[in-house]
């Protein structure tokens, strides 16, 4: 009797002994989250049900190629929202093994709360009653950190800095399956750098650039002077260490065809069509099919012979909408672009270009713009429409400043980018009060942001573009005072293998122009080189390229750095108001310009190599010889802006004189070869 009445109290110890047993052999979490101020559900409630049938069904609708999923169940207050994120490395069985153990322990640690998060070193499981997708949020969140100091501290960081901003850009512009990226760089001491960024792929480019921007400016009050450490959020995170801690094997993956962002649950499996089903499906397809076809024919015919009668300048107008056809998704409307601007008023204007004034402009989604106005009697003008639309259209990088709409209505031609509140770097570095506004920190990141950008021109971009009129003035700052290039109307298109090329029409701005081009026409993607390495010059000195001082004398600035650097007085150059930062880096930012703009076309350094030489200290430098003074610049000390557009075939000295203080033609834009 009594070994009968002591077996069930044994049934439940041997129970709860495998429950605690099955609960430690599940490995913890690295942090979890049980949100209690968000609700909770009761046992067997309509909600706990949805939530289970979300999670055991994790497995099998998980984009296993890519760890992605993002689903929902149920039916309003009830309904549940999950999303389940694997690190971009991880392969498809260990994905599927992380999320299983996820939604496991998730459950058996937040029991009873309607909103979860939780984080494994491969994977992240949140889900809520509420809606999470596309959606940034920072919280709640946790940071990491290796224990081991770095031994060059400055460095380091700059390093991990340049390593973390470069794959920020390249994971925000990842697609709605993935957006990670992962890379090493060289360190201090010959030291690599290891990292990975990665955000939800349900957020946009911008979201998940301001999700990372945010994250890695957390560094210092987690893991500064750190050999390793990571933030973790729950729309985005990273991770940085000195060993290799992700696959590279399993980085880089072809993305499927596209597919929606947030689905339902799949239902179940219905039977095919039978024969009879589909027979006179075809005999109905067929029957609508037909007459559609008729139809178009008949309508392109017609338009054939209309647009043989049109007259010559009808057609030319015509053939140049046309080629701006696969943008058309960006056009905007007359009314909507009047009503952004108030009108055009005063009030918006932001300033004056030499194609015509650019206004502010509020959206009516609330976005805020920057509208360029045309002007109408300029032939110029409708030249550089056209081809800043083709050019920026096709071009998205961080730091190249966004084409959001154009319109062509009523005469008009307008072109509509996202707004930039921090004017351009000339305002700020040829002022004598702004330019202490830019610390030495800022401007190298400013020199870094264009390097980045002209590499995507020249290398990165589907197409290899020429900018051609690279100065302080078409450089944006935004916000953050990141810069965003800008002004596309005098660049050229080459084809992807072409080097080289000639123009019978020189346009661009005194004192950054290379002499090959100045002089013969010829320009590649080393005049864009030339023309940053003037602008390094000015950002480092903060003194127009026309009339930099040295003692008594007024001279051009190429002239005064490089007499400089001969007599070993480098730093002589360097803006007073720069009060901080590693004059080590200022002095090889000035080393690399000057490489930039040595006279031989082949002795100056490809953009690829100027970032290599900006971000790693372990590059050697070569010695530059004496720059090209290819333009007296000294003469342009009161027009600092004056561009040279000669005609084709014309040597009169009173053409280049009536020129305008911005360029109002610009080159033949057909990609080459013809």
């Amino acid at each position: 009797m009594p070994m009968v009445s002591t077996m069930p109290s044994l049934l439940s110890i041997l129970a709860i002994l495998i429950s605690i047993s099955q609960s430690h052999a599940q490995s913890s979490f690295l942090f979890h989250f049980c949100m209690n101020d968000k609700g909770n559900y009761t046992a067997n409630s309509t909600y706990q049900n949805n939530l289970n049938t979300l999670l055991s069904n994790l497995s099998s609708n998980t984009n296993v190629d890519y760890g992605f999923y993002n689903f929902s169940y149920g039916q309003e207050r009830d309904r549940v929202n999950a999303i389940g994120l694997c690190r971009g490395d991880v392969k498809p069985d260990a994905c599927r093994s992380c999320l299983n153990d996820s939604r496991v322990l998730l459950t058996q640690l937040c029991p009873n709360q309607k909103e979860a998060i939780g984080w494994y070193d491969n994977c992240m499981l949140r889900y809520s009653n509420r809606s999470m997708f596309d959606t940034m949020e920072d919280s709640p969140s946790f940071f990491m950190w290796n224990n081991g100091n770095a031994t060059d501290v400055e460095q380091f960081n700059q390093v991990l800095k340049n390593l973390l901003d470069s794959l920020t850009n390249n994971a925000s512009l990842g697609d709605s399956h993935l957006k990670f990226a992962a890379a090493d760089v060289t360190g201090p001491g010959f030291q690599t750098i290891y990292g990975i960024v990665q955000c939800t792929p349900d957020l946009s480019e911008q979201q998940c650039s301001k999700c990372l921007v945010e994250a890695i400016a957390e560094i210092p009050k987690c893991c500064d002077g750190k050999k390793g450490g990571r933030v973790i959020r729950p729309s985005c995170n990273f991770r940085y260490e000195i060993y290799p801690f992700y696959d590279p094997t399993n980085i880089a993956i072809q993305p499927p065809p596209p597919s929606p962002k947030v689905s339902a649950l799949p239902p179940s499996s219905t039977d095919g069509l039978s024969t009879e089903g589909k027979s006179n499906t075809s005999r109905t397809v067929i029957a609508i099919v037909a007459p559609v076809i008729a139809f178009v024919t008949l309508v392109i015919l017609i338009c054939i012979f209309l647009r043989m009668r049109r007259s010559r300048k009808q057609t030319q107008v015509e053939a140049e909408t046309d080629e701006i056809g696969p943008v058309e998704i960006l056009q905007l409307d007359f009314a909507t672009i009047v009503a952004a601007t108030n009108n055009f008023s005063d009030e918006n204007k932001l300033g004056q270009g030499g194609f015509g004034p650019v206004y502010k402009g509020t959206l009516n989604n609330g976005q805020e713009v920057a509208v360029k106005r045309l002007s109408r009697n300029s032939l110029q003008g409708d030249i550089e429409f056209k081809n800043e639309v083709l050019l920026v259209a096709k071009l998205q990088h961080r730091n190249l400043v966004k084409l959001l709409g154009f319109c062509l209505e009523r005469r008009e031609r307008l072109l509509v980018y996202e707004f930039v509140p921090n004017k351009s770097l000339d305002f700020f570095i040829f002022d004598q009060i702004r330019r202490a506004q830019l610390s030495w920190e800022k401007r190298y990141k400013i020199i870094g942001g264009i390097a980045r950008g002209l590499l995507y021109l020249h290398e990165d971009s589907r197409l290899r573009i020429i900018h051609r009129d690279l100065k302080a003035s078409n450089i944006l700052l935004d916000v953050e005072m990141h810069p965003k290039i800008s002004d596309f109307g005098l660049a050229r298109l080459f084809e992807v293998d072409q080097t080289q090329a000639n123009t019978t029409r020189i346009v661009g701005t005194y004192g950054y122009m290379a002499p090959e081009y100045a002089m013969h026409g010829q320009f590649s993607a080393k005049s864009d080189v030339f023309s940053f390495g003037v602008l390094v010059l000015e950002i480092i000195s903060g003194q127009k390229n026309s009339c930099a001082r040295r003692g008594e004398n007024v001279v051009d600035l190429l002239t005064s750095a490089w007499q400089n650097w001969r007599e070993g007085t480098t730093s002589n150059i360097v803006d007073p108001a720069i009060s901080d930062g590693s004059r080590n880096e200022m002095m090889r930012c000035i080393h690399i310009a000057l490489l930039c703009v040595q006279e031989n076309v082949a002795d100056r350094p490809t953009m690829a190599s100027v970032a290599l030489m900006l971000n790693s200290y372990s590059v050697t430098l070569p010695v530059p010889s004496q720059p090209a003074f290819s333009i007296d610049s000294r003469s342009l000390s009161e027009i600092p802006s004056e561009e040279y557009a000669p005609e084709a075939g014309t040597s009169d000295e009173s053409n280049i004189q009536s020129v305008q203080a911005s360029v109002n033609e610009a080159s033949i834009t057909d990609p080459f070869p013809r």
